[in-house]
């Protein structure tokens, strides 16, 4: 094992940068159920598709409130066997693997909505870590690969998650219909099968993987760890008020990024079912042979995520973080518009083609942007902070439209997804034109690193 002088981290071996990073297999397992499923089980509960986006309000305003605090308090944390980030990744996963084996027993709206809530608590809890985790234990040089190979698992881990309805009613010929208004059993299979692969996936990263302990962490200062929760929250706002200029940026490109992503997850699923497919509601066999047609077009999208995964960072280093962020961008705007266009269900493998380049590059390009431009001692909680622009934007759709959905769009689920595409192009705009490249946030990292020496 070499090692990088330039922040005295150890160069990893590919192996170990896999086992750090299996964990996300697990988690996005369980993010892309639920994005992939859960508007069909309110849907099957008898929710209307103007109430979606509310029911759909657990996972922003848990990640809004969660996933800060967490960092901050992952920051200072240091366990002798678990480490720093770890304990938290287990507690998540325990938690959210629960709530995903209860989740096919919902009965009643409130049931459903209450255990999403639940998942989206936990999934923030073992998600949030595992960004600072590759800034913790990786040099500036594999930051690129960390994140990408994230990306491998995001894209391997929904991929499979996505499909797994499809293939339970196709290959183990389990029922795809809904009975007596309840979630069908190929959905019911799903999340048995995803509550396994969350926890296990997560507990071999827990256990393949160690930490760096808090000495051999620079600009680190143990005396922080013992300050109240008070402080803590006072440091959280001072954070959000000193945020760096590349992170605002970046930021604001996320923001207009995840509205598109968030309208595809809340309608793709049933306007394929109801505008491709025709079918009536979800009692109709055309109607679950829809739905789950678009499972399996979500899960080809993680598989071009996966695949692209491997050659994006060869374009970034080439073209450099921004360009490449943008024309990936660009790529999920044309995809997600052209769904409203197709003739044909198999022409939604070349939309979601677009989606996948695009994914590839949302769950590691803005990371890769943001490294750095962050000061090391608080990467965790400023992780926190810029997820705020992920969840923001979805607590405004979740609570804003349902009035645009019923009044403006009448409800045209198909709509909602290509207004969803401009919201990409609009944030591939931004990136190109707003975001710096990297030469000029390391003037900004050595005056961030100026001011905290000050500040000591």
């Amino acid at each position: 094992m070499s090692t990088n002088l330039a922040t005295n981290r150890p160069v990893l071996s590919i192996s170990q940068i896999i086992n750090m990073s299996v964990g996300f297999f697990g988690i996005q397992f369980g993010w892309d159920l639920q994005r992939a499923n859960m508007g069909r089980i309110y849907e099957n509960l008898g929710a209307n598709a103007d109430e979606i986006p509310y029911l759909f309000l657990a996972a922003p305003l848990t990640g809004l409130i969660v996933q800060p605090i967490i960092g901050y308090m992952s920051d200072r944390t240091w366990h002798p066997v678990y480490g720093r980030r770890r304990p938290y990744f287990l507690i998540g996963a325990i938690l959210a693997s629960a709530a995903l084996l209860f989740m096919p027993f919902s009965s009643e709206i409130w049931m459903a909505a209450g255990l999403l809530w639940i998942l989206s608590t936990s999934g923030n809890i073992a998600m949030e870590p595992f960004r600072a985790f590759v800034t913790d234990k990786l040099p500036d040089s594999q930051v690129n690969r960390g994140f990408i190979m994230q990306s491998l698992m995001i894209g391997l881990g929904g991929t499979i998650a996505s499909s797994l309805p499809w293939l339970m009613q196709n290959v183990f010929n389990v029922a795809n219909t809904s009975v007596d208004g309840r979630i069908p059993a190929n959905v019911q299979y799903s999340f048995f099968i995803g509550a396994f692969f969350f926890l296990t996936a997560v507990l071999y990263t827990v256990f393949t993987s160690k930490e760096y302990p808090p000495e051999q962490l620079p600009a680190d200062k143990q005396e922080e760890a013992k300050r109240s929760f008070s402080s803590g929250v006072s440091e959280i706002f001072e954070a959000v008020r000193n945020m760096p200029s590349q992170m605002k940026r970046v930021a604001l490109v996320q923001f207009f990024t995840w509205p598109g992503l968030f309208l595809m997850w809340f309608y793709y699923t049933t306007a394929v079912a109801v505008n491709v497919f025709h079918g009536v509601n979800d009692q109709d066999p055309v109607y679950s042979k829809g739905a789950d047609f678009a499972g399996l077009t979500l899960a080809f999208y993680n598989v071009v995520t996966f695949i692209f995964a491997f050659i994006l960072p060869s374009i970034a280093d080439r073209l450099g973080r921004r360009v490449t962020h943008a024309l990936c961008l660009a790529c999920g705007a044309i995809g997600l518009v052209s769904v409203g266009f197709v003739s044909h269900e198999y022409m939604l493998y070349a939309c979601m083609t677009g989606i996948g380049i695009a994914m590839a590059s949302i769950l590691s390009m803005p990371y890769a942007m943001l490294s750095g431009s962050l000061p090391r001692n608080k990467i965790g909680v400023y992780m926190g902070i810029f997820n705020f622009f992920i969840v923001l934007p979805e607590i405004i759709a979740s609570l804003g439209f349902k009035h645009v959905m019923k009044n403006i769009l009448h409800n045209d689920r198909m709509l909602a997804i290509q207004l969803g595409g401009g919201f990409l192009a609009l944030a591939a705009v931004i990136c190109y034109f707003v975001v710096k490249d990297k030469t000029e946030n390391e003037l900004e990292t050595v005056k961030l690193e100026i001011e905290e020496a000050r500040s000591i």
